[in-house]
């Protein structure tokens, strides 16, 4: 197979990037060049809410002169992801467009989630190391210029994955305003990160035990490049963090400047940096530190190789996503008994129905997503379950998910017990554009349609939460959906409510779903 040449492009919160890198099959993944420029484009954001046309005017050149480097290298292809600074821009759509007039190119603003889990594909596909590393307790530390995320994995899978607010341009902006002392700045640092820790340590940490961390992003890179590794390699342990903590913090930033060669911005930002990370190493109790070198920009090509079948992976992501929902699900103590059998339902539904729906594997991931959580909205309000369950789930992220996937899973559990009306479904029409390029609102409301319809079908054939059907079995014969029991006992709860939602059903796919008892005493 012919070798692609491809490039990566990240607009991050404090510099822009790109990887140009060849790949095929054969010879998998390999990065050929890598060029970055230093850009505080988050210092505008977190202070002002939006990007100053100065910074766009640098950045547009910028970006202008890697599309010349792209065409150097005869570049076939190209993914380039914007982040948390211009997420949270409120001009961004602005800047997008000028980007796109001036350079030519279509720059996607990515959600956390999505950002988190294309960088944990790229240390995936370092798989030996990788999965040796997650057989024991193991968390991800990913520390941001815009925020730092925490994903926890118990053997091979992924327990949980929370977004804290200690990027370290964002601790750098809080601290701007007071002024201190190199020691005093140091406690108040340490102040912020605890405060955010905290939480996270009652909820997730409580019976956990951490034994490796798996730290990725610019900033640990950075401080690994400043640290005397030689007889570490690419693993330390917190006894050498402590040593390269308590060396910093005798330093002003101007000496940092000085003692390592970096201009002021970078200066500034390293002693931030080396406290968040000694304290996760503190709070988890974590014996081994690995950092295998991996940036935003090797995820991206790692995600492209994927959707190119360019690469295989051993990890299954999926699996990812939904242990992760499952999790989710048990934190708001949905009914798991129900949630397994309603899982085998719905994806029967959607399996037997493929030629009618027109769906394909992402939105059956999708549905077996809103069928894990229903009904989380119930730990908070049994009788108006289905708007809580939407707000939980819109407030809560999922790695691997964007937001707008979140979005139709959200409306999916909410129309689940409502009526559903077409023209009210909630959608943000900015991160149609955003997040799924082709896409129209109406395509989205239908495809909401179509596994809701699904959804309620299946969560009818188990009214009673018995599982009476699990038996079933399901097939589609002159325009009727037959599902077929051979359940003896009494049915008249689970047919009473299988006639209200077949209406639904019919009215978006066009076929009548019929339930039939083979026989009964």
């Amino acid at each position: 197979m012919a070798i692609r040449t491809f490039a990566a492009i990240d607009v991050g919160s404090f510099e822009l990037e790109m990887g140009i890198y060849e790949m095929s099959y054969k010879t998998g993944i390999r990065r050929v060049d890598h060029i970055r420029h230093v850009i505080a484009l988050g210092k505008d954001t977190y202070s002002e809410g939006k990007i100053s046309y100065g910074l766009v005017e640098e950045m547009c050149q910028v970006l202008g002169e890697f599309v010349q480097i792209m065409k150097t290298y005869r570049v076939k292809d190209y993914r380039a992801y914007a982040t948390s600074a211009m997420r949270e821009a409120r001009n961004n759509q602005i800047i997008l467009e000028q980007i796109r007039v001036r350079t030519g190119l279509n720059v996607r603003i990515i959600s956390n989630s999505e950002q988190r889990f294309i960088s944990y594909k790229a240390i995936a596909a370092m798989a030996g190391e990788f999965n040796k590393v997650i057989q024991k307790g193991t968390a991800i530390v990913d520390v941001g210029f815009g925020s730092a995320q925490l994903s926890l994995f118990d053997k091979d899978a992924l327990v949980t994955t929370q977004n804290l607010p200690l990027g370290t341009l964002r601790v750098r902006s809080l601290l701007a305003k007071i002024p201190a002392t190199v020691s005093e700045h140091r406690e108040q640092i340490e102040e912020i990160v605890d405060n955010e820790l905290f939480t996270f340590r009652k909820m997730y940490l409580k019976d956990r035990e951490i034994n490796n961390l798996i730290g990725i992003g610019e900033n640990i890179l950075y401080i690994i490049n400043r640290m005397d590794l030689k007889a570490y390699g690419d693993k330390i342990d917190a006894a050498a963090m402590n040593r390269f903590y308590d060396r910093l913090c005798q330093l002003t930033t101007d000496q940092i400047e000085e003692k390592f060669g970096v201009n002021s911005e970078y200066a500034s930002l390293l002693l931030p940096s080396v406290v968040v990370y000694k304290r996760i190493l503190e709070l988890t109790g974590a014996e081994m530190f690995w950092v295998p070198g991996i940036r935003l920009c090797d995820g991206i090509a790692a995600e492209y190789a994927q959707d190119n079948k360019l690469v295989k992976f051993s990890h299954n992501f999926e699996n990812d996503i939904l242990a992760a929902s499952r999790n989710m699900a048990k934190r708001y103590k949905c009914h798991t008994s129900h949630n397994q059998v309603l899982e085998q339902y719905a994806l029967g539904i959607f399996d037997s129905m493929k030629k009618y729906h027109g769906l394909g594997s992402r939105e059956r991931l999708l549905l077996q997503i809103a069928v894990l959580l229903h009904a989380c909205g119930k730990f908070i309000s049994i009788r108006n379950s289905n708007e809580c369950s939407y707000n939980i789930i819109m407030s809560t992220e999922i790695i691997g998910l964007s937001h707008l996937e979140r979005e139709i899973i959200a409306n999916v559990v909410r129309y689940n017990i409502r009526d559903f009306d077409y023209d009210k479904v909630q959608l943000e029409t900015q991160l149609l554009q955003e997040n799924v390029p082709g896409y129209s609102r109406s395509s989205i409301t239908i495809l909401i349609a179509k596994l809701t319809a699904i959804l309620r079908l299946a969560n009818s054939m188990d009214r009673s939460h018995r599982a009476k059907l699990a038996d079933c079995r399901m097939a589609v014969r002159d325009n009727e959906l037959v599902i077929t029991t051979g359940y003896t006992g009494d049915m008249a709860l689970e047919t009473s409510s299988f006639d209200q939602k077949a209406d639904f059903f019919e009215e978006i796919f066009g076929v009548r779903p019929v339930l039939k008892q083979k026989r009964r005493m």
